[in-house]
């Protein structure tokens, strides 16, 4: 039986409590907009990479830190700055984890933990 390969990373959902105005906040905070909305699911394009919101039957504002997506920015202290101004609140401020990679989390409105890496060393490989 042959191993199938893994293909990397596509696809982070995030529950949400009300997907018309995580909708809405999600567009200004990534400045894009969705490719796919219906009430059951958005989808966003994120430079190749896909940003999914799904409805959440019970909205929970608590929710685990246990697996975190890094979205890769190229000025961690900016793009921190710019999510808290779009209304996410402070997680990890951003935080040098060695040489020259840096990261820190915000939280949307709806307790999603949203991560943010400089790391200049990651290359894209196949």
């Amino acid at each position: 039986m042959a191993k199938e390969k893994i293909l990397g990373l596509r696809t982070t959902i995030y529950k949400v409590g009300d997907i018309q105005k995580a909708t809405s906040w999600y567009t200004s905070a990534f400045q894009t907009k969705p490719y796919f909305n219906e009430p059951f699911y958005v989808g966003f394009n994120i430079v190749g990479y896909e940003l999914g919101l799904q409805p959440e039957e019970e909205p929970v504002i608590d929710k685990t830190d246990n697996v975190i997506t890094y979205w890769g920015v190229q000025n961690i202290e900016a793009a921190y700055k710019d999510f808290i101004k779009a209304g996410a609140t402070e997680n990890e401020k951003p935080y040098n984890v060695g040489g020259e990679i840096v990261t820190a989390t915000v939280k949307d409105p709806w307790g999603n933990i949203i991560g943010l890496i400089y790391n200049p060393e990651f290359k894209l490989s196949e």
